[in-house]
């Protein structure tokens, strides 16, 4: 690992100096071409004994037998290129020559010098060649820091401003969640009015926490509260604040919130403020920690402003119970308003608000779609009415079908088919094994209708049985919640009877009953030995906090013996409706896949019967 992380910052150090060299290597090239072409020609000494006779030499510079001179005119020399006439040159005088050289340049007029007559180079090439690259370095050095400055570009990024007008989105586009809406639309109201409010002295909220669950249109609501009431709108997600300079995040606060108030009335949303917001009580954050200090910010710029500016801030997380007490307190963030999933009515609005873009035909009841997707948000129901457009457009469909619909919510909710060749003895057992689910959804009180049953493999799962309710449920009492654990159990119930082994298909169905169990006995009272405390920490919280272990293994017995109870239920309830099991499993295997009427018609049962 030491020597991954070692290679990686080598890594990241020769590309951040990588423009340097390149640059480097530019100017040497540049200058050696340079160099190459002002090299005067080397010509034959014969030659230079011509110029020199001729009275054409000016000046002359030797080293040993070297020489190198200028002439009065430029001639075209032998070393030269033909046609080019030449001033400077540059000669061997042999060892063997007995002229008297000096006096034939004399009697020439040739100056003769003790220094070179053609310089190589210039003093600032030379300079430049020499320093060029320590000054390459520094340049980008200092750039880089500039950078990374509180007040430099990455410091200007925090928010993003958009103009009144561009943010097109309204409470026309938000739909399902109309009493958010009710109470948001008194933020719109003051950012439209705010003279009204301030007659009487009323403020509006500083900030407001939208919290729910991922994909419950938190930032649609935000982005919608802005179009509506026409304001400039500051978007950031928290995780931009966060660098690894200390103060860089503070400096982005600063910046974010300075915009905002140069054209106030407006609304800066800060997405995922958990991320930043996390409660300082548990001493995860430092003094100097750059989180802490972006946090720290954030609070004092939410104090530092008054109502009457006319800046709210919005905020979203699905994570409220980790936030920090001093930004939830008056003064900062003053209203929480939770947004969560839709119910029946809201799904059918927010089928429809997103219908309206795609060719839907007659057949396709959306109404009958919102009753089938209880549980899912705005944007699962986005992501069913795309795939069933992308499955109409494969099918070569002018519109969406109600067939389309279907199958894309199979498909959302069950995964996608795989196609796999399964052996009979395994299909065989897949079928028993579901039609063991189904059955006891269908005949256990007030359990959910089953809407379908397949054994064709889909994601992880080699078969399927989807259950939902006919309408949304809000509060569970024991026997529900034992009718489920039956349920999930009935399908390895089925196995073991029939064919004398367990195998790994039950996993998840263990998963859930074990689950649920566990929430009846620590958190919701449904044990008598335990009684009506709750001894199991918040969702995502690992910590035990003032429970015993003796409790803990109570806690333990009473998960096993709610379990064991429901299987042993499963077991006697399979056994005596066999007949009914049989014509199920013999069904399913000819067909691979029953709706709701097929498979009650298969039960001998119907829904309102079952």
């Amino acid at each position: 690992m030491a020597d991954e992380q070692t290679s990686g910052t080598w890594r990241r150090r020769l590309r951040s100096w990588a423009p340097a060299l390149i640059g480097y290597v530019i100017v040497f090239g540049l200058l050696t071409v340079q160099d190459r072409a002002d090299r005067p020609p080397t010509v034959a000494y014969t030659a230079f004994e011509t110029q020199v006779q001729a009275h054409n030499v000016a000046e002359v510079y030797a080293t040993g037998d070297s020489i190198e001179g200028k002439l009065k005119t430029p001639a075209a020399l032998p070393g030269g290129k033909n046609g080019e006439t030449y001033r400077k040159f540059t000669t061997e005088r042999p060892e063997f020559a007995d002229d008297d050289l000096l006096a034939a340049l004399q009697s020439g007029g040739a100056e003769v010098r003790a220094t070179p007559v053609v310089q190589q180079r210039g003093t600032f090439a030379n300079l430049l060649i020499s320093f060029g690259p320590i000054l390459l370095l520094f340049g980008f050095y200092w750039w880089t820091l500039r950078r990374q400055s509180a007040g430099g570009l990455l410091g200007r990024r925090a928010g993003t401003r958009v103009q009144p007008g561009t943010v097109r989105t309204t409470f026309a586009d938000v739909a399902g969640i109309d009493e958010v809406k009710d109470e948001i639309s008194e933020i719109v109201d003051f950012l439209r009015n705010p003279g009204k409010y301030a007659r009487i002295g009323a403020r509006a909220p500083r900030g407001v926490l939208l919290t729910g669950a991922p994909g419950t249109g938190k930032t649609l609501l935000a982005r919608a509260t802005a179009g509506e009431a026409g304001v400039p709108f500051f978007s950031a997600s928290a995780a931009e604040f966060i660098e690894v300079v200390v103060g860089v995040g503070a400096s982005r606060v600063r910046d974010l919130f300075a915009e905002a108030r140069k054209v106030a009335p407006a609304i800066v949303f800060i997405d995922e403020i958990d991320a930043i917001g996390r409660s300082r009580s548990g001493g995860n954050l430092g003094g100097n920690d750059e989180r802490e200090q972006t946090l720290n910010q954030i609070l004092t710029e939410m104090d530092g402003f008054s109502g009457a500016e006319g800046v709210i801030v919005l905020a979203a997380t699905n994570r409220p119970d980790v936030l920090d007490a001093a930004l939830l307190r008056p003064g900062r963030f003053d209203r929480t308003i939770a947004v969560q999933p839709p119910d029946q009515r809201g799904r059918r609005e927010i089928l429809r608000v997103h219908a309206r873009t795609v060719q839907v035909a007659a057949d396709a009841d959306l109404d009958r779609l919102a009753r089938s997707t209880a549980g899912m948000t705005g944007a699962d129901l986005a992501n069913l009415i795309n795939e069933a457009a992308l499955l109409a457009a494969r099918r070569g469909d002018e519109a969406v079908t109600g067939q389309d619909l279907a199958d894309a919510l199979e498909k959302v909710q069950l995964g996608a088919a795989r196609q796999v060749v399964i052996p009979e003895a395994e299909r065989r057992r897949t079928a028993y094994h579901e039609s063991g689910h189904a059955l006891l959804g269908m005949l256990q009180p007030g359990a959910d209708p089953v809407r379908k049953v397949s054994i064709i493999p889909r994601g992880r799962a080699l078969g399927v049985t989807l259950a939902t309710p006919e309408t949304d449920r809000y509060g569970y009492d024991e026997d529900y919640l034992r009718g489920r654990i039956s349920g999930a159990l009935a399908g390895m119930a089925a196995e073991e009877v029939i064919f004398g082994v367990v195998t790994t298909g039950a996993e998840s169905d263990l998963e859930v009953a074990t689950s649920l169990a566990r929430n009846m006995v620590g958190r919701w009272g449904m044990s008598g030995r335990i009684g009506p405390v709750s001894v199991l920490p918040a969702e995502g919280d690992p910590r035990m906090v003032g429970v015993s272990e003796h409790l803990l293994d109570t806690v333990d017995e009473e998960v096993r013996r709610i379990v064991e109870e429901c299987y042993v239920g499963a077991v006697k309830l399979r056994r005596e409706h066999q007949h009914r099991l049989e014509s199920l499993v013999t069904r399913l295997l000819a067909a691979e896949t029953l709706d709701q009427a097929e498979a009650y018609d298969a039960a001998g049962l119907t829904p309102a019967t079952a």
